[in-house]
Order: structure tokens, then sequence, then C-alpha cells
């Protein structure tokens, strides 16, 4: 694993998986890479059309194996306070983007807000692969986006599972059949 923490809150209706990552890079770096529709296609699922660093409508579409697999999704940027606080919805979900300063790196931290509590391990290992393709970005050395099908060869079963104990959520074996 990495320097990652993760763990949930709930309001009852609704599951936050918090993910936080410290990274070596100022909050302005790790800002133009959350928010940049470019640095955005390089690391995350989904790209922009436009700069997410304004309040606003926004238009989201998910990326797997190559650029434009999906419909884009309108949604709507909430927050936007550079380099410090960003917010958004995202299929329904809610992402809120939190950067602190340490020394010369960022604290990230990752709140991502889902209907039900089972997605949390998936959400957790997909978010840590990306955020690993990111590290890479923002070193100057960036690698191929690690999504979708592709995830399945770099680690996401073995992240998925570590998460699912770490979250301590039960996998119930009537909704995935390999599980037992």
């Amino acid at each position: 694993m990495t320097n990652s923490e993760v763990g949930y809150q709930t309001d009852g209706e609704r599951w936050t998986l918090v993910f936080v990552r410290d990274l070596r890079h100022s909050p302005e770096r790790v800002w133009a890479a959350l928010t940049d529709p470019a640095q955005l296609g390089e690391w995350s699922p989904y790209t922009a059309n436009r700069d997410l660093g304004e309040v606003g409508e926004a238009t989201l579409t998910m990326l797997d194996d190559g650029p434009g697999t999906s419909e884009g999704m309108s949604e709507f940027v909430s927050r936007a306070e550079p380099p410090t606080l960003l917010e958004y919805t995202w299929g329904g979900d809610r992402l809120r983007w939190e950067l602190v300063a340490l020394g010369s790196g960022t604290r990230l931290t990752l709140r991502h807000t889902l209907r039900e509590r089972r997605w949390m391990p998936e959400v957790a290992a997909g978010w840590h692969l990306c955020f690993d393709v990111a590290e890479h970005l923002l070193d100057g050395c960036p690698v191929s986006p690690i999504r979708g099908k592709k995830a399945h060869d770099h680690g996401w079963e073995g992240l998925r599972e570590i998460y699912a104990k770490q979250l301590e959520i039960v996998e119930d074996p009537c909704l995935n059949p390999q599980a037992v």
C-alpha cells in the first residue's frame, strides 16, 4: 500500500468514503491536477468539458479504455476555493476534495459520498489506483491511466478486498457470487 488512510462517515442515509493521501507536491500543483481537464484525463476515471476550478455546471465524461467511452453527465461544481476546497456532483455522488499544505507537500482528502455502503471498497480501490497514476503525473513522469478493465490487471481486486476489511464491509455472496 501507500501513504493512504481510508475510513468512512455516515449521516444515516448516505455513506462517505474518506480517502486521505499525502503528496509531495504543492496544493497549487495538486489543485491543477484536480481541475484542469487535460490533467484529469491523464489520471481520473473521467474528464471535464471545462476547468472545474469555478462554480457552475460542468459535463463529466467517463473514460474507460479510451477517451469519450460514455455519454457526458451534467454535473454541478458547488464549491471551488483554490487551492484548498473543491466540491461537485458526479453521477448522484458528491466529491469533496480538501487540500492542506504540509511543508512542501499536500494532504489530499477526498470525501466521496455514496448512496450505498457496499460500494465503498470498490470506490476506494479505484481511487487508490487513480491516485497512484496522479502521483506519477505530478512527479513529471506520467504513466498510462489505470481505469476500467485495465484496473483489474493492476491489483484492483486485491485492493478492493483490503479496503473491504479495513472498512469492515462483509461481502454478500448473493450480490457477488465470486466471493463464495
